[in-house]
């Protein structure tokens, strides 16, 4: 598993948005989906805003692979499904209202919660 780079890591966390590309099975990238994302100590963590239902997030859990991209920053990344048990699911919730709390409730309890557990992609950056 490759580490962040520590510039990339930071900007895709300092950004309100980030843009999501996932990888199709032939290599090509669907469309960039604007979404949230946050940082986790060395960890960077998206979820679905739509739950299961997501596009992007159905189309994630097909490949495990694609592109997040902000901030002048493009890293091709694999996703790995974060167990709803995983206790980090806490510090990601924590760390979601810090980040976007300012946007109101309604749109942050989206992407906090038990059911947002569910939908939790880790990105891993690939080399």
């Amino acid at each position: 598993m490759a580490a962040w780079n520590e510039a990339a890591l930071t900007a895709l966390d300092d950004g309100d948005e980030l843009d999501i590309e996932i990888a199709r099975t032939d290599g090509t990238r669907h469309d960039p989906v604007i979404i949230w994302g946050v940082r986790v100590g060395t960890d960077f963590y998206v979820r679905s805003a739509r739950g299961p239902e997501g596009l992007w997030y159905r189309r994630a859990l097909r490949t495990f692979a694609g592109t997040l991209s902000a901030r002048g920053v493009v890293q091709d990344v694999s996703f790995e499904q974060v167990s709803a048990s995983d206790p980090v699911n806490a510090d990601i919730d924590a760390t979601y209202h810090r980040k976007y709390d300012r946007y109101g409730a309604a749109i942050v309890g989206a992407v906090v919660g038990p059911s947002a557990a569910l939908v939790t992609l880790r990105a891993t950056p690939v080399d």
